[in-house]
């Protein structure tokens, strides 16, 4: 029987897999690069794909939480809007009770002169 030997994984840091990463990109041989870094070659291409989709998810999260800003300056705004619609009905109402209770210019007063 032959005895299978079983070797440890190890573990890398995420400092360690973005310095990899970052080489990968600028060097000529990635299978020269991953016996450099005593890694197997398919790891490092493992682990620039989840690189990768760990920034598209980052730039969905900061896109959603752009949008969920932007929503909450939209309702912001619409109550700004509605106060400043509410105000203005109040003023305009206002002045037409005022005009209507003002007497018109060149119109005969009710009262008469004194002394006639």
């Amino acid at each position: 029987m032959s005895r299978v030997s079983k070797k440890r994984r190890r573990t890398h840091s995420p400092a360690f897999k973005a310095a990899a990463i970052e080489r990968m990109k600028q060097c000529d041989s990635v299978v020269g690069l991953a016996e450099e870094l005593g890694v197997n070659w398919r790891l490092l291409y493992r682990w620039r794909e989840q690189a990768a989709k760990a920034a598209e998810r980052d730039k969905q999260t900061a896109a959603a939480k752009r949008v969920q800003e932007l929503e909450a300056e939209v309702i912001k705004l619409k109550l700004a809007l509605a106060d400043q619609v509410q105000e203005t009905d109040f003023f305009a109402g206002a002045l037409r009770k005022l005009e209507s209770r003002r007497p018109i210019m060149g119109a005969a007063t009710s009262t008469t002169k004194s002394g006639k």
